[in-house]
């Protein structure tokens, strides 16, 4: 009875315990022969894209331009060249540059005749430099004859020159030659006004007035009195005192600019008796302008 019972298990446990030689997937030796994978398809051929070497530009740059002392540009017949040896370098770096592996047929030749080029046209540019060193200088040219020197004398009047004179009215024309054909540039409104005497010709005579302006003036609007104007910055005082002495009490305080009569100076004195108006005193002379460092006036 307990066998029969058993007999159940015992052939489950045959069954599922697999025998010598016998695949867990079915029977003895029926294991399926390994299946082949189906071959994947090659992709199709995609055309490669045509190699190409690479494009070398030449840099950009601004043409350079010569030009003159002026700052302006100079035509380009007067432009000077340049070496034949920078040229020459400037071609090659123009050139495209080929793959390595790939070079062109004759280009060692081409690069060593280019080579040989730029060395004998820098020999050649090296020679002319030295000729042009070696060159001796121009011969300098003639020296410009020195200026006219200033006369002495008067050509007309026979008095020294230059010397002192004074306007004679209150409308005097400065004109820019002897002669009424020429242009006036100044017009002077104050009598008395000293000027100087540079040149004579004819009836004109060439002046410069206290701030240095020279023209020419008809001797008839010039008189032989002395006169003086009081120099010194804006604003300063200029002391006429009553004897040629600096303690001396002050006679009038005078501006720059103010016109008096000159009576007299004594040779080699630096004081000068002078008259503005009604006052009468002395004045140093290197405050005034209208008589010499040394002149004598009487």
């Amino acid at each position: 009875m307990a066998l029969l019972r058993l007999l159940p298990i015992l052939s489950a446990l045959v069954l599922a315990a697999p025998a010598f030689g016998q695949s867990s997937l079915g029977g003895a030796q029926n294991v399926p022969p390994p299946r082949q994978a189906a071959p994947t398809p090659a992709p199709a051929a995609q055309p490669r894209p045509e190699q190409r070497p690479p494009v070398v530009n030449p840099p950009v740059r601004p043409q350079a331009t010569q030009r003159n002392a002026e700052g302006q540009p100079r035509p380009a017949a007067q432009q000077q060249q340049r070496p034949p040896g920078q040229q020459q370098q400037q071609r090659q770096a123009g050139q495209q540059q080929r793959p390595a592996g790939q070079p062109q047929a004759g280009q060692g030749n081409r690069a060593a005749a280019g080579a040989a080029v730029g060395v004998a046209a820098g020999a050649a540019a090296g020679a002319a430099a030295t000729a042009g060193a070696a060159k001796p200088p121009e011969a300098a040219t003639a020296p410009a004859p020195p200026p006219e020197r200033a006369p002495t004398t008067g050509s007309v009047t026979s008095l020294p020159l230059p010397r002192f004179a004074a306007l004679r009215s209150d409308e005097v024309n400065m004109r820019s030659g002897p002669g009424t054909r020429f242009p006036i540039e100044w017009t002077y409104q104050r009598r008395e006004l000293p000027v100087e005497i540079v040149r004579e010709f004819e009836l004109w005579r060439r002046i410069r007035d206290p701030e240095g302006t020279e023209g020419w003036v008809h001797q008839s609007t010039l008189m032989g009195r002395r006169s003086f104007i009081v120099r010194g910055a804006p604003g300063s005082e200029v002391m006429l005192r009553r004897r040629a002495e600096d303690q001396a009490q002050p006679v009038a305080r005078l501006r720059p600019g103010v016109v008096g009569r000159l009576r007299a100076c004594e040779p080699n004195s630096t004081w000068c008796e002078a008259q503005i108006g009604e006052f009468r005193g002395h004045i140093r002379r290197a405050d005034i302008w209208g008589v010499g460092p040394n002149e004598e006036v009487k």
